[in-house]
């Protein structure tokens, strides 16, 4: 198929135009670069990126790129460190507001290796001139040790004894030695101690290296008699992979479908808009997202689109077609699903449970920073009639406040300030626990939600999505719900977000920034949180007279059998208040044919009741404009959004683009 005529290059152009001055509105700057080894150039990961005289700062990922974002306007002073490479400065930085200010930075080592497999270097420290020593135990000497844990590691080297239970190194107490698990510090959340026990066990798969530095006044934290960072921690790296990268999973991209062979197209329907924005961060870094990232329906469905919302009913259905600017001789068909609107004060009482991700990975400033900053916010648009509890989770789960009417907001704000990051990622302990306090608190009359803030990854306890599936589905049939927000880039399992939303009864989002934190937690709360209609599903039935084939644009997970449409037993998705869908259908027309081009089906469970009800809207010719020229903006900004993402996922359809 031949595609992509000028205009539509333009059309693309728009969007990325959309795109990008989405994240620049803001009276802020930010700062941006990449840490790199001054004589091989190769990147140097987790470097530690720090504005001098203030707490913001940031750290590089396993690519040497780091971000520090809302940096007010002025001059800086900014330093990278790391353990084991010299120091380095950059003074006089100018941020200006709404603009990225570039910074790299290139380091030099201060361990010098040799072919033997402990290498000791000698390095001065000018702040007690004292000599560090590093030894470096390579990957192949690990895995022929005899050894389980870090802790079994440990003992094995020279200078390094065990005390009751404690791991002392070169002298030092328990509580000088820092521990290190992908490039963030661990401690013992009760006694703050390291966290060497067998909680942190050592495995081919996820253990690269693992250093021990020794020496007063060790330049990472208070590590006064030791540094241990193994490069991976934790039992179970998340759906059995390293913990160091992007988690996606590619769905595959729908065909064209004869409707001599079948003529129904059946999904389960959300508005989900994560897979955009996430888009969008790579972008806005330099950088094209990975194609399994791209996730069509969720770019068609990020614009907000001039539908009127029914007043008397759950949904009404709105369609347009035109003639395709991308596939010529095809036709484009753009359905929309709209969900009435409930006023806000019509919004029903909320108990919410706040589930956060505070371990080691999340303590930047886009991440645990940003998560603290969106809950404070969404407060404001709470009611005295609310009410917030908290689990925070790390190595291991607990509750920081229990559920607190937002009469005391004040104690909930002090609650949200004092999150702090440490430790493993045992998300599987910490979903499990929101859940409980949930269940202890539910109301029926009331919204009862969970809102999951993380960067998805798990990697201690159960890890995958399909064994968090297990004991969610109970806790969302009995009515809680479940908002799973993603933060950071780096190391983001977007495969186990995405599942916790959709099975959770729920949705996703991804938040790149504070812009799109307002769009999340403020600009539709009563949207986010009172659902309208349960396992939402649709079905279009086109006419074989009319209809030759079809090709459905997006939605690959989230098929459903034809058979199963009228299965109310089979999952579908949860619309809120306000919430519109849009899909976008190519299709061929028969030669001179005419009459209805078939028929759209929607079918829902209200969320109270669970009574079933189910509509169905005739598709008339009459939609479709004879020219897309003729189409509405709405149309063409989908259509122009659809094509993008259809690039960026290097569809087969699209590759004439």
């Amino acid at each position: 198929m031949k595609r992509l005529l000028l205009s539509g290059i333009v059309l693309m152009i728009y969007v990325l135009v959309v795109v990008t001055t989405q994240v620049f509105s803001t009276n802020t700057g930010r700062i941006k670069g990449k840490v790199i080894n001054a004589k091989t150039k190769d990147p140097v990961a987790f470097a530690v990126i720090q504005i001098m005289g203030t707490t913001m700062g940031a750290q590089a990922d396993q690519n040497g790129e780091y971000l520090l974002i809302n940096v007010p306007p002025g001059k800086y002073e900014l330093c990278a460190t790391l353990t084991g490479w010299t120091k380095v400065c950059v003074q006089e930085l100018t941020v200006s507001a709404n603009a990225t200010t570039a910074q790299d930075f290139a380091l030099n080592e201060a361990v010098i290796e040799t072919d033997v497999a402990i290498v000791v270097a000698d390095r001065e420290l000018s702040a007690q001139n004292e000599t560090a020593h590093i030894r470096q135990i390579k990957p192949a000497d690990i895995k022929n040790m005899p050894v389980a844990t870090v802790a079994d590691l440990l003992k094995a080297q020279v200078g390094v004894v065990e005390r009751f239970g404690q791991i002392h190194i070169r002298s030092g107490r328990s509580n000088e030695v820092t521990y290190v698990v992908d490039g963030v510090e661990c401690k013992d959340p009760i006694g703050g101690n390291g966290a060497s026990d067998q909680a942190m066990r050592l495995s081919p798969n996820v253990i690269e290296n693992l250093q021990i530095a020794g020496g007063f006044a060790a330049e990472y934290g208070n590590a006064a008699s030791g540094i241990v960072p193994p490069a991976h921690g934790g039992n179970t790296p998340p759906n059995g992979e390293p913990v160091d990268a992007m988690f996606f999973k590619n769905y595959g991209t729908n065909p064209f479908i004869s409707t001599d062979d079948d003529h129904l197209s059946t999904f389960a329907i959300d508005c989900d808009n994560a897979s955009f924005t996430m888009t969008r961060a790579y972008l806005n870094d330099g950088n094209l997202p990975p194609e399994e990232a791209v996730r069509v329906e969720e770019f068609i469905n990020n614009f907000k689109y001039n539908y009127n919302h029914p007043s008397d009913r759950a949904f009404d259905v709105e369609m347009e077609g035109a003639p395709s600017r991308f596939g010529k001789g095809y036709q484009l068909l753009k359905i929309g699903v709209v969900g009435k609107k409930i006023r806000t004060e019509n919004r029903k009482d909320a108990n919410l449970t706040f589930v956060v991700d505070v371990s080691g990975s999340m303590a930047r400033e886009d991440r645990l920073g940003l998560v603290r900053r969106s809950l404070r916010m969404l407060l404001d648009q709470l009611t005295p009639r609310d009410y917030v509890g908290i689990v925070v989770y790390g190595s291991t789960a607990r509750i920081v406040l229990e559920p607190t009417s937002i009469r005391d907001k004040n104690k909930i704000i002090r609650a949200i300030e004092e999150l702090a990051s440490n430790g493993a990622t045992n998300a599987e302990e910490g979903i499990r626990m929101g859940y409980e306090m949930a269940n202890r608190n539910f109301n029926p009359n009331s919204i009862n939600r969970i809102i999951l803030c993380s960067d998805g990854v798990a990697n201690v306890g159960r890890t995958s999505a399909e064994e968090f599936m297990k004991f969610i589905k109970g806790y969302a049939d009995k009515g809680i719900t479940l908002s799973a927000i993603g933060f950071g880039m780096g190391n983001y399992n977007d495969i186990l977000m995405e599942k916790l939303g959709d099975k959770g009864n729920g949705h996703y989002a991804y938040v790149d920034s504070w812009e799109e934190s307002q769009r999340v937690f403020m600009e539709n709360l009563t949207g986010m949180l009172q659902v309208i209609a349960r396992d939402v599903k649709i079905q279009v039935d086109f006419d074989p007279n009319v209809v030759e084939r079809y090709r459905l644009l997006g939605y690959e997970n989230r098929d459903v059998a034809d058979d199963k449409f009228r299965d109310d037993k089979e999952d579908g998705g949860e619309i809120g208040s306000g919430h519109t869908v849009t899909a976008l259908y190519e299709i061929k027309f028969k030669d001179g044919a005419r009459g209805d081009v078939g028929t759209v089906f929607i079918r829902h469970k209200n969320p109270d009741s669970f009574e079933v009800s189910e509509i169905a809207v005739k598709i008339s010719p009459s939609v479709f404009k004879t020219s897309f020229e003729l189409s509405s903006v709405d149309f063409r900004l989908a259509a122009a959004g659809a094509e993008f993402a259809e690039i960026l996922r290097a569809s087969f359809w699209a590759k004439d683009s």
